[in-house]
């Protein structure tokens, strides 16, 4: 009795495990029936043929692949080395499984041959600067040699750039020079502009002064002109016996005076000409 039920504990533990899975979301079995691959199995429950199939686990999960540090030599023989990362993901079960045995080891061999040939066609000034290119040329380059596994390659991301030692120390100096150039660029400009905005002060302000004195010339004339046309216009009132009179008060004070010439207008000899006429009928 007791060997029946110990049969049958074996059988529970090591029988049932091997013919049935359970196959989670982000996983697939690829099964292999007396050699033979009869495609992809899951996710579920997956029962299989014991000691006829076997199972190959695939997870669809995007991975990432970690290059070590690579030493490239760039198109103007500089040596740079260079570690990046590389990720991926599974998008044909089966041929990820038939077609490539080590998918980790031949993504390495591909990503270390295809980096040193794209470095070899740039200069070290580009490498430094133009990453970003690198990356994208490197992913569709890899990404051409992985499609025939059933591999996309999603990204490819540089982590490190370290150019030799002595590069580094001219690529220092020169970004000195560069900090300090632009320094002096800098303080040039500000002086400039700072002179600019002086003389456009300057300007504006001969300007404003100039505008002043016009408009007090103006206002002076305008103010001569009003005092001119009342003059003329209390003049135009006064009669002739009026001004007779004022030239009479005008030759008594000069007869006070000492001078011996006198200045007489014309004006007076027609304002006397009624008073002489007068003085003629008088004495006939």
């Amino acid at each position: 009795m007791w060997g029946i039920l110990i049969a049958i504990v074996v059988v529970i533990v090591v029988v049932v495990p091997a013919f049935i899975k359970i196959v989670a979301e982000y996983q697939r079995l690829v099964v292999f029936r007396l050699g033979r691959c009869i495609g992809e199995l899951g996710p579920g429950l997956v029962i299989l043929i014991p000691f006829v199939d076997r199972p190959v686990w695939v997870d669809l999960r995007e991975s990432f692949l970690e290059i070590p540090e690579q030493t490239c030599i760039t198109k103007d023989n500089a040596p740079i080395s260079i570690d990046f990362l590389i990720y991926w993901k599974v998008t044909d079960t089966v041929k990820s499984v038939v077609q490539v045995n080590n998918m980790a080891g031949a993504s390495q061999g591909i990503a270390t041959t295809t980096l040193r040939s794209i470095i070899g066609d740039i200069i070290l000034d580009d490498v430094l600067a133009k990453r970003e290119e690198i990356n994208m040329r490197l992913r569709t380059k890899m990404d051409e040699v992985t499609e025939r596994w059933g591999v996309k390659v999603t990204s490819v991301e540089i982590r490190e750039i370290t150019p030799p030692r002595e590069i580094q120390d001219s690529m220092n100096k020169q970004m000195s020079a560069e900090r300090s150039r632009r320094a002096l660029v800098t303080e040039a400009e500000g002086k400039k502009t700072a002179a600019i905005t002086v003389a456009e002060g300057d300007k504006q302000s001969k300007i404003l002064q100039a505008e002043g004195e016009r408009q007090s010339q103006i206002l002076r004339a305008e103010g001569y002109s009003k005092a001119l046309e009342q003059i003329f216009s209390a003049a135009g009132k006064i009669d002739s016996k009026t001004m007779l009179i004022q030239y009479f008060e005008a030759l008594k004070t000069l007869g006070a005076s000492a001078s011996t010439k006198y200045i007489i207008p014309m004006e007076f000899t027609s304002m006397m000409e009624p008073l002489i006429s007068k003085a003629k009928e008088a004495l006939k």
